[in-house]
């Protein structure tokens, strides 16, 4: 797996000893150090600190003297614990000596974070991962050394939210860190296989998986797809990779090295030959809004042929906000002012040599298909969605499929339902005796809203898979005295982008 040694950073446990993480994963199942273990010790408040990094209330709330309160002063918040204690709770011996402990005088301390999480079936994993660094991504990290090895972030579980989760065969996962997408995969795919740039990562991962009770997955060293043969292809691929547009590699978890968001554009591109016929790939990436280029163009051209492709994206930030997240992210604001000037400088200069104006942020996710013509959706959708949305995901690009199967014609001979939880909204003045528009919102998955005209309000309130969608529009056309030919002319593009957005289901 190559050298993972690092003097800034401590030395990892052993990887090779099965038989003393299955002791040391039973011990932390026995005193309850799961996730709903500790949302029951800490309360919620507490709990949601320590995903922000914030340990004092977490400190406050295990002054006691259980086994649940010392592995979470143990692994979680890294205070050293007398050895008599830990050896009521843990098999002390053993784990000193594959290196899970380390001992100092009469107290012991853990040499990395192991922190319980929560899978989508009920499943007690555990994300191993470098001390002070178990939450991932823009929040200051607690170790600045380059090969340092981060946890779950809000930015592992959107990605995490987003995969469709269907059984397949194989699963790669680019770019490990500390292994919670090879985690999830490793619930559904037969095999699974993880790569990182980083050795250290890929210790990690291991121990990530072997201590979660999930299959061991095949490691590779390597940047992007280097380290997988040309000829291997997967149903699944995901990717969190080192998205950051930064004017240099300073930290691997983050700087892909490359410059602007070549790392990302090449990242998709090179995707759709290791898909298998129907597979998906999900990325979350970054991208330059550049001067007199639109980002939807710029972002189209990176979609492989043979790929339906849907782009999401999520924020947008000008550079000098963009900047200073990421600066903050390393500690820099903590430092030498002048030094952080100097590099504050730097990452404007890059920008302004590429023309770039502002970054963008979002989800990626492509699908291999054999259509003539493929759908690349590009948008913007900055609003609340509900996670996980893996499901939401697989029925667009099934809704892609129905679109491209049906033109005008066959849409008015199907039948449609309308989908769950949809409400429609009146906007308009106060006292006004119509509206202005009707919007149509749901409150599930995307959390969509579309304006539509009253046609479109009435044919979607009675979609209910018995009458074909002409046969609606006649009823409408005869009630509303207007000409049911016309009507039927220019109503399937609105028909159409219901059906797109999920508002409407074939039934």
């Amino acid at each position: 797996m190559g050298d993972v040694s690092n003097p800034s950073l401590s030395p990892l446990p052993s990887a090779d000893r099965p038989d003393v993480t299955t002791r040391l994963r039973d011990a932390l199942l026995g005193a309850s150090f799961t996730a709903d273990g500790l949302l029951e010790l800490l309360g919620a408040p507490a709990y949601a600190a320590l995903s922000r990094s914030e340990t004092v209330p977490a400190l406050r709330a295990t002054r006691g003297d259980t086994p649940l309160e010392v592995l979470v002063r143990l692994f979680l918040l890294q205070q050293p614990v007398p050895h008599a204690r830990v050896t009521d709770v843990l098999p002390v011996d053993a784990c000193l000596e594959t290196g899970w402990l380390v001992r100092a005088d009469d107290e012991v301390a853990a040499t990395v974070d192991v922190r319980p999480y929560g899978g989508p079936g009920g499943e007690d994993w555990f994300i191993v991962s470098d001390l002070g660094c178990a939450v991932g991504g823009a929040g200051g990290i607690g170790n600045h050394a380059e090969g340092v090895v981060l946890g779950v972030g809000g930015a592992s579980t959107t990605l995490a939210g987003l995969t469709v989760r269907t059984p397949v065969s194989a699963a790669l996962d680019l770019g490990t860190g500390s292994g919670i997408q090879a985690l999830h995969a490793a619930a559904h795919a037969t095999r699974v296989t993880a790569t990182d740039v980083n050795p250290r990562a890929l210790h990690i991962t291991a121990l990530t998986l072997a201590l979660s009770g999930a299959p061991a997955a095949d490691l590779r060293e390597g940047s992007l797809y280097e380290p997988v043969a040309e000829d291997d292809a997967y149903d699944l691929i995901v990717s969190n990779p080192p998205f950051v547009i930064s004017p240099g590699a300073r930290l691997t978890y983050r700087d892909g090295g490359m410059g602007g968001d070549d790392l990302c554009r090449r990242l998709v591109q090179e995707t759709g030959e290791r898909l298998n016929p129907g597979g998906f790939a999900h990325f979350l990436a970054n991208w330059q809004h550049v001067e007199g280029e639109e980002w939807t163009d710029r972002l189209r051209s990176w979609v492989p042929r043979g790929c339906d492709a849907w782009i999401v994206q999520r924020e947008v930030q000008d550079v000098t906000q963009y900047a200073e997240l990421w600066l903050r992210d390393a500690g820099d604001h903590r430092g030498d002012p002048a030094e952080y000037q100097a590099r504050y400088d730097a990452w404007l200069d890059e920008f302004e040599a590429r023309k770039v104006r502002a970054v963008g942020f979002g989800w990626i996710t492509l699908r291999r298909t054999g259509a003539a013509e493929p759908s690349v959706v590009a948008e913007e959708w900055p609003h609340p969605v509900e996670q996980p949305l893996g499901e939401t995901v697989r029925a667009h690009f099934d809704r892609v499929d129905y679109l491209r199967a049906h033109d005008d014609a066959a849409l008015l001979e199907a039948h449609f339902t309308l989908a769950g939880e949809v409400v429609q909204e009146q906007v308009g003045l106060p006292g006004a005796e119509d509206p202005e528009h009707v919007v149509l919102r749901q409150n599930r998955g995307m959390r969509r809203a579309t304006r539509v005209d009253t046609v479109g309000a009435g044919f979607a309130g009675v979609c209910d898979g018995t009458m074909s969608a002409g046969r609606i529009l006649d009823a409408i056309a005869q009630l509303v005295g207007e000409d049911p030919v016309a009507l039927r002319d220019r109503t399937p593009a609105q028909i159409r982008l219901l059906v797109e957005q999920g508002f409407l289901e074939p039934a």
